[in-house]
């Protein structure tokens, strides 16, 4: 696997992992969680900084919207009991059909 997809990867998780702690955070009024924050985004900006210098722009931008929109959609139901209605689901899955077809379909990926 090409390094820039790695640190991609790992710039979602950080940034789902951030935004997580963001709700917990309480409007920044919790410590732990609003330092989980903050230490969160600073690492997924600085790697996809790093996947940007080889992935186009676009896709990676697409690729972290859309993986991170289904990912923190799911932390919200199951974690925060934030309810999904068919509508929310549909949209959703439409993201991620996208997100594949960018990356099975699409040579502009450059992978």
């Amino acid at each position: 696997m090409n390094p820039s997809w790695t640190y991609l990867i790992i710039a979602i998780v950080a940034e789902v992992i951030a935004t997580s702690a963001l709700k917990a955070s309480a409007g920044f009024t919790r410590l732990m969680p609003s330092a989980i924050t903050i230490i969160g985004y600073g690492l997924a900006f600085y790697l996809l900084a790093l996947a940007l210098k080889t992935i186009p722009v676009g896709i990676a931008y697409a690729v972290w919207s859309g993986v991170g929109i289904v990912a923190i959609a799911a932390i919200g139901y199951f974690v925060f009991d934030q309810t999904l209605d068919a509508a929310a689901l549909i949209g959703i899955g439409l993201i991620l059909a996208g997100v594949l077809v960018l990356n099975v379909f699409s040579a502009a990926g450059g992978h």
